[in-house]
């Protein structure tokens, strides 16, 4: 939730280049930035640089693979928060420190910070998320998944 970084820093063509291709994912190999490198006219070290500062400025989130939680028998669960604006980066601060977030955004609504927690029992979401609740004094609402639909969701920048 680095909104005045990201404001300040401006993405070059190479960045929007680099944030397009990671949307598309990476396949798993020995030089995993290579294909990145090649796409781009940079090298790994240029390639692994840029991401560090992208994450760095808020352009990126999250860094790593999406594992799929409940596909390896555990659990994951939507949730939101109303979160008072003078509190948004603290408790944003807060609710990222959890291993279980596996991303966190901001919304222009009541509710107006979604995150996903994804953990190794249904009974670990709970726990989670009233740790979170306890730790910001903000009550937590789960909206457990009842269908799953995949769209291949990209932003071209």
């Amino acid at each position: 939730m680095h909104r005045s970084r990201l404001q300040e820093e401006s993405l070059d063509a190479t960045d929007r280049a680099l944030l397009n291709l990671l949307q598309a994912g990476l396949a798993p190999s020995q030089n995993l930035f290579q294909p990145l490198a090649d796409a781009t006219g940079l090298d790994e070290a240029e390639v692994i640089s840029r991401i560090e500062r992208l994450r760095g400025i808020g352009a990126i989130t999250r860094f790593g693979p999406f594992i799929d939680a409940a596909a390896l028998g555990g659990a994951y669960c939507l949730c939101a928060m109303a979160v008072p604006e003078d509190r948004f980066e603290e408790v944003a601060s807060k609710v990222n420190a959890h291993d279980a977030v596996a991303h966190n955004y901001e919304r222009q609504h009541r509710f107006n910070m979604w995150f996903v927690l994804a953990c190794e029992t249904p009974a670990a979401i709970t726990t989670e998320a009233d740790r979170i609740a306890r730790q910001t004094g903000l009550k937590v609402h789960r909206f457990p998944k009842l269908r799953e639909f995949f769209i291949g969701f990209q932003v071209a920048l």
